[in-house]
């Protein structure tokens, strides 16, 4: 298996906002998911290379994004959109167990976060529901 490029394309999103308007920064949120996925998840490093943590930050940064606005305004699913990414990453060849766990890291994370305010309990409850519908496509 030849390693991934780094990410290209559309830079991911490094802010999201409450209803309130309140920013909530993503790059740090999705580097604790990140640091905590690739403690779990070691033979990463080798399979990815440096590119890996590149898209497991860029990722989870849609993922954080997705999950805020749909706890917001139900403007977006995170569902339907974490169903679309298990088919990308499918389709690469990436174990669809390491996303639901992912996910399930994220849900912790936020959880366990003040910095995404009123939205923490939802955001964690989206994120969690999302890995139980990607762990079911296995």
């Amino acid at each position: 298996m030849s390693r991934p490029q780094s990410p290209g394309g559309a830079t991911p999103p490094v802010q999201a906002f409450t209803a309130d308007g309140t920013q909530i920064d993503l790059p740090p949120l999705a580097r604790a998911i990140c640091a905590r996925y690739r403690e779990e998840f070691p033979d990463e490093e080798e399979r990815y290379g440096p590119a890996g943590m590149e898209w497991c930050l860029h990722d989870n940064q849609y993922l954080l994004a997705w999950a805020i606005q749909d706890a917001r305004d139900g403007t977006i699913v995170l569902s339907e959109q974490a169903a679309w990414l298990a088919r990308v990453l499918a389709a690469r060849g990436f174990p669809l167990a390491r996303l639901a766990r992912n996910l399930e890291i994220a849900s912790e994370i936020v959880a366990a976060s003040a910095g995404i305010h009123d939205l923490a309990q939802i955001v964690s409850e989206r994120l969690a529901a999302s890995a139980v519908m990607v762990a079911a496509l296995r």
